[in-house]
């Protein structure tokens, strides 16, 4: 079982950026596939982004373009990069591989 960290979560103006990373344990990081879900207050956890281990994405409708999933296996890292954040995107952001889950990681959009 992998372990997971996230970190890079923050208060940020809207139309502001921030990258989240996600720290895996183990070597067969690069194996599998990474993604981000996110939970708002009283809401559903919701599927953000995802990517495979040969590299393809899958967005959310309510962050394509906005939003940018990438992974480094040398570092066994997966990162969000989150740009032109608005208030709705106010969550706590969680990275996921396999049956794993981080701790989370809190993004709080608000002027």
């Amino acid at each position: 079982q992998v372990q997971l960290v996230e970190s890079g979560g923050g208060l940020v103006q809207p139309g502001g950026s921030l990258r989240l990373s996600c720290a895996a344990s183990g070597s067969i990081f690069s194996f599998y596939s990474m993604a981000w879900y996110r939970q708002a207050p009283g809401k559903q956890r919701e599927l953000v982004a995802s990517i495979t281990s040969g590299g393809s994405t899958n967005y959310a409708d309510s962050v394509k373009g906005r939003f940018i999933i990438s992974r480094d296996n040398a570092k066994n890292t997966a990162y969000l990069q989150m740009n032109n954040l608005k208030p709705e995107d106010t969550a706590v952001y969680y990275c996921k591989s396999l049956d794993s889950w981080g701790q989370g990681t809190q993004v709080t959009v608000s002027s």
